[in-house]
C-alpha cells in the first residue's frame, strides 16, 4: 500500500443540487428542489426519458436514478420534473473544479460531478487530511451553495468507496487499517466494478460480502470471471490500487468542448441532446473568433476509462452550428451507438480565418440562412442569457430531424 493522500469529491445528487442553485439565484423566493420530491431528467411534457437525478425527499418513494420518468411518476404522481440543462451543469461543474484545484494542481476529473485530488505534495499545508477535506467541503457548500461528499484514502480506489458512505455534506476515511471494519461488510455489488452480471456469479458461488471476495482463491476467481477481470476484483476488494491522478486534459484545448456525465449514457436520444449542446459551444466559439474548422473530432470514454476518438474532414470549413453537430452526431452513430459512455466531447480542428475560407458556391445561399440564424441566437443569448433560447428539440422531444424519422 502506498502513501499517498487522495481525495475523491463527489458533488450530492448533482445535476438536481445546481437545477435548484440555479433557480434561487434567479429568484430567492423560489422553492429548493432538494427539499420537495423532484428530479432531473426526460420530457416534462411527453413523460418519457429516465432520471438523471432525484431529491432526497424523491428518494423516500423509491426513485432511484436510471429509471423511467414513467416508473418515478408511478410511486410519485406529484414528482416535480426538470428537463436537464447541461451547458449550465458544466459551468457547475468547472467551478467546484476551480476551488478543488485551489487545494492541489494534481486533479482527475472522472464524471462531471466527480473529481480525484491527488493531495500527496500539498497536505502538508492543511494539517491532517480529514482537517483538509473537512476545509474544502465546507469551502464548496459556502461559496457555490451546493454540498459534496469526500473520501480521504491512500488511493483512488478507497477514496472512491469512501465518498459514497452516509451522504450527503460529510467526510469519510478509508485507510489500509479501516477496510475490515467499513469495507469488508458492504455488499459485494457495491465494489467499483462488480457488475450485474460479475455480481450474479459470484452470488453463485456465495459470495455476499467484499470481505468473502477478499478472501476467496485468486485461481477459482479467475476462472469464473475472467484473468485480468478477476485480478482486478481480487486487488480492489484487498484494497490495492496503483492507478495515478491522471491530470492530463485532452480535449479541452482549441475548440473544444466536453462534458462528463454523472451516469452513463447508453441512448442515443440523450446522445444527441448532449452533442447538439457540445456544437452549439463549440460552434460559438468559433464565430466569436471569426475562424471556422475544417475536421470536427468526437471523443468519448467509456465505463471502462479508455477514451476513443473519431474525426471527419469536411468539404469546406465552416462555423455553422447544425453542420457541426450533424457531423457529430453521425460520428457518435458510426463508433459509439451500442456502447455506455461516461464522457462525450466534441473538437473542432484544422482552423482557417473567415476571410481565407474556401466558399462552396453551390450551397453558399442555404449556408448563409443557417449563419444569419445563429449569429440571431448568439445575439439573443449574449443580451438574455445561454438559457434565453433552446432548441426545439430539448423542448418537445422532437428527434426525427436526427433520427431519420423514427420517433420513440
Amino acid at each position: 500500500m502506498d502513501h499517498r493522500v487522495i481525495f475523491h469529491i463527489d458533488v450530492n445528487s448533482a445535476f438536481l443540487s445546481w437545477e435548484a442553485v440555479y433557480r434561487l439565484k434567479q429568484s430567492p423566493d423560489a422553492q429548493d428542489l432538494r427539499n420537495i420530491p423532484a428530479v432531473i431528467g426526460g420530457d416534462e411534457s411527453r413523460r418519457h426519458g429516465i432520471v438523471l437525478a432525484a431529491s432526497l425527499p424523491a428518494k423516500k418513494y423509491g426513485i432511484r436514478t436510471a429509471e423511467t420518468i414513467r416508473e418515478a411518476l408511478t410511486k410519485c404522481p406529484e414528482l416535480t420534473l426538470c428537463r436537464p440543462r447541461y451547458s449550465m451543469y458544466q459551468e457547475y461543474s468547472r467551478a467546484f473544479v476551480e476551488e478543488a484545484l485551489k487545494f492541489s494542481p494534481v486533479l482527475e476529473q472522472y464524471s462531471i460531478d466527480e473529481v480525484f485530488l491527488d493531495m500527496t505534495e500539498t497536505i502538508h499545508s492543511y494539517g491532517s487530511p480529514y482537517e483538509a477535506a473537512v476545509l474544502l467541503k465546507d469551502r464548496i457548500r459556502d461559496r457555490l451553495g451546493f454540498t459534496v461528499n469526500i473520501g480521504v484514502a491512500p488511493n483512488k480506489l478507497l477514496a472512491k468507496m469512501a465518498s459514497d458512505f452516509e451522504k450527503p455534506d460529510k467526510v469519510h476515511t478509508l485507510f489500509p487499517e479501516e477496510i475490515p471494519e467499513k469495507m469488508w461488510p458492504l455488499p459485494v455489488k457495491d465494489l467499483f466494478l462488480v457488475g450485474k452480471a460479475t455480481q450474479k456469479k459470484l452470488s453463485l458461488l456465495g459470495i455476499r460480502t467484499i470481505g468473502e471476495l477478499a478472501q476467496m482463491d485468486l485461481k477459482m476467481l479467475k476462472a469464473h470471471v475472467g484473468n485480468k477481470h478477476g485480478q482486478t476484483l481480487y486487488h480492489y476488494a484487498r484494497g490495492i490500487d496503483l492507478s495515478p491522478v491522471d491530470s492530463e486534459e485532452s480535449l479541452n484545448k482549441g475548440y473544444g468542448n466536453s462534458i462528463t456525465l454523472a451516469k452513463d449514457i447508453d441512448s442515443l436520444e440523450e446522445a444527441d441532446h448532449v452533442l447538439i449542446s457540445l456544437s452549439e459551444m463549440v460552434a460559438s466559439r468559433l464565430r466569436k473568433n471569426h475562424v471556422r474548422c475544417s475536421c470536427i473530432c468526437v471523443e468519448i470514454k467509456g465505463t471502462d476509462f479508455r477514451r476513443s476518438t473519431h474525426q471527419r474532414k469536411l468539404r469546406t470549413p465552416t462555423d455553422i452550428t447544425d453542420e457541426i453537430s450533424r457531423t457529430a452526431r453521425e460520428l457518435y452513430r458510426e463508433n459509439y451507438a451500442d456502447r455506455p459512455v461516461r464522457l462525450i466531447g466534441v473538437r473542432a480542428t484544422d482552423i482557417t480565418r473567415e476571410e481565407f475560407a474556401q466558399l462552396d458556391l453551390f450551397e453558399q445561399e442555404k449556408k448563409e440562412k443557417l449563419r444569419k440564424l445563429d449569429a440571431s441566437i448568439d445575439k439573443i443569448r449574449k443580451k438574455f442569457g445561454k438559457d434565453s433560447i433552446q432548441r426545439a428539440s430539448f423542448l418537445k422531444g422532437d428527434i426525427d430531424h436526427m433520427t431519420g424519422g423514427h420517433r420513440e
